[in-house]
């Protein structure tokens, strides 16, 4: 005998509510929170820039202070309020956004035991990447979804490539040091495998260089491994991103779990069930 199925109990009216102002920007009431919290981040993020001149600070510090704080106070309430109206807040606590909700409040709590860490708060800027789905971008949810799709399908493919590439700076970089020796810089063979990654990522500090012939070679031939292998990530991605469906996904934000990216015509969350 199947075991009954659990109904789901229905939802506070309130919770409900004020999730759908916060989450979802369907609405005239959501779509104006959101608006007013992309300013109020632009805001607190060009005060923390500003507070960080030594002639604007000495002038309006109290001022750029007491701004920080409140901006501090009210991101502090709506990240409680986001915790308190989803169906499941840990998971939402520890998905990306709920992880850079929490960290551009954290810092200004921190600088009373650490001082200077407040400036790590332009990492609110970071929350402006809900301004897709408040100005309804759905074109851009949309490759949003197939650049992650292709990234996770591509995932062994450029572990083992980076590997490739760290097995091969390791050689050189020992080879380097055996040929070149510390008279030439080359004065241990981690010191050689950093030469070795700017060489061949062709960035060519050139605080480091080879003296000898056959060092010289060497490092002609990185450099031409490097210009072949520059563009083999960027290759494999571009090509998990070609077999990537194309499907459209809506602003809907599942009040349970907190999952985006559904089909415009979904009318449950795909990965709990809810009713969205």
């Amino acid at each position: 005998m199947n075991p009954p199925i659990e109904k789901q109990k229905p939802r506070d009216p309130l919770r409900a509510r004020i999730h759908e102002i916060i989450f979802e920007a369907d609405t005239a009431a959501g779509r104006f929170f959101d608006l007013a919290l992309i300013w109020s981040i632009l805001i607190s993020v060009v005060a923390v820039m500003l507070d960080s001149v030594a002639v604007i600070q000495a002038r309006y510090g109290t001022v750029l202070t007491v701004v920080e704080w409140v901006f501090t106070i009210l991101f502090t309430l709506e990240y409680l309020l986001r915790l308190w109206c989803i169906g499941k807040p840990l998971r939402y606590a520890f998905s990306f956004f709920g992880l850079v909700d929490l960290l551009a409040v954290l810092p200004t709590y921190l600088s009373l035991i650490l001082p200077g860490s407040h400036y790590l708060l332009v990492i609110r800027i970071l929350r402006v990447l809900r301004i897709f789905r408040v100005l309804k971008l759905v074109q851009y949810l949309n490759e949003a979804q197939i650049m992650v799709h292709a990234l996770r399908s591509a995932g062994r493919k450029i572990i083992v490539f980076f590997a490739t590439v760290i097995t091969l700076v390791v050689i050189f970089g020992s080879v380097m040091y055996i040929v070149e020796g510390e008279a030439n810089g080359f004065t241990s063979i981690p010191r050689s495998i950093y030469w070795a990654i700017v060489t061949m990522t062709t960035v060519g500090y050139g605080d480091i260089s080879p003296q000898t012939a056959m060092g010289q070679s060497i490092a002609a031939v990185i450099m031409l491994i490097g210009f072949t292998i520059i563009a083999v990530p960027t290759g494999i991605v571009a090509s998990e991103m070609t077999r990537a469906q194309r499907g459209e996904v809506n602003t809907q934000v599942c009040p349970e779990c907190a999952a985006e990216g559904h089909d415009t015509d979904a009318r449950h969350c795909k990965m709990c069930g809810t009713p969205l």
